[in-house]
């Protein structure tokens, strides 16, 4: 795998050393505010109690030499640790978010904007962005100091197409991001891929990796772009998006 830079934060200005200053209350610099990210056993990891709706399928990824949890649609998992979040999207739309000063993360996977029901689950988008924000805040985490990054909302199949699913669904993450004034760092959604997404919570850095798709007269076409695939991810700070 190729090297990839990755963002740092600007050091802040240090001044003269006779200058006199007022304390600084909750600096925003993540080497400032936050210890090493500790490392979990995965015996640890299983052992934990689980929340509803928490993922809880624990592995070891050897491509990345990190323990792991899959995160299936439906489910959430936050923290603060040097692991993987993994999960696999195709119309779904997975909301990684990350806390720059407290070096808290989570994922979620929901599969539709809103219940036509009273069913609130992880299934829809607006509980699961709810129970994700809320998780993150229990271990830390502050809302102005969140960031997010967006994957899926694939057209996938092409039975989906008058559904127009993935694009509900890009839409719907948007706009709450929008209203709960939580930027948007970074994104890799639509198009016809399905899509792994490896999120690593204690940095913010994302990996996607684009799969095989149900469009077979599109390969062509497709072939040719990954030749500059860097373009098809962007790279911001708190961590890069890659193309894996």
């Amino acid at each position: 795998m190729n090297d990839v830079e990755r963002s740092r934060f600007a050091a802040a200005d240090s001044g003269g050393a006779d200058r006199r200053r007022a304390p600084r209350i909750a600096p925003l610099r993540s080497d400032l505010a936050a210890a090493p990210a500790p490392a979990s056993s995965l015996e640890m990891l299983r052992a934990r109690a689980r929340r509803p709706g928490q993922a809880s399928f624990f592995y070891f990824d050897p491509h990345f030499q990190y323990n792991a949890v899959k995160v299936l649609p439906g489910e959430y998992f936050v923290a603060n640790e040097n692991m993987a979040i993994v999960t696999v999207l195709g119309s779904c739309i997975a909301a990684c978010l990350w806390d720059s000063r407290m070096h808290v993360g989570g994922m979620n996977h929901f599969m539709l904007p809103d219940s036509d029901s009273s069913d609130s689950s992880g299934r829809y988008g607006s509980y699961a962005m709810e129970l994700l924000i809320n998780e993150m805040l229990k271990l830390g985490a502050r809302r102005e100091t969140m960031q997010a990054k967006i994957f899926g909302g694939g057209q996938v199949m092409h039975n989906f197409t008058t559904m127009n699913v993935g694009e509900r669904n890009t839409e719907f993450v948007k706009q709450y991001l929008q209203t709960e004034r939580i930027p948007l760092v970074s994104e890799d959604v639509l198009d016809i891929y399905p899509r792994k997404v490896v999120y690593f919570p204690a940095t913010g850095k994302a990996m996607v990796k684009r799969l095989a798709h149900a469009h077979p007269e599109s390969l062509v076409a497709q072939e040719a772009l990954r030749g500059n695939a860097a373009t098809l991810a962007r790279t911001t700070a708190g961590g890069s998006v890659d193309l894996f």
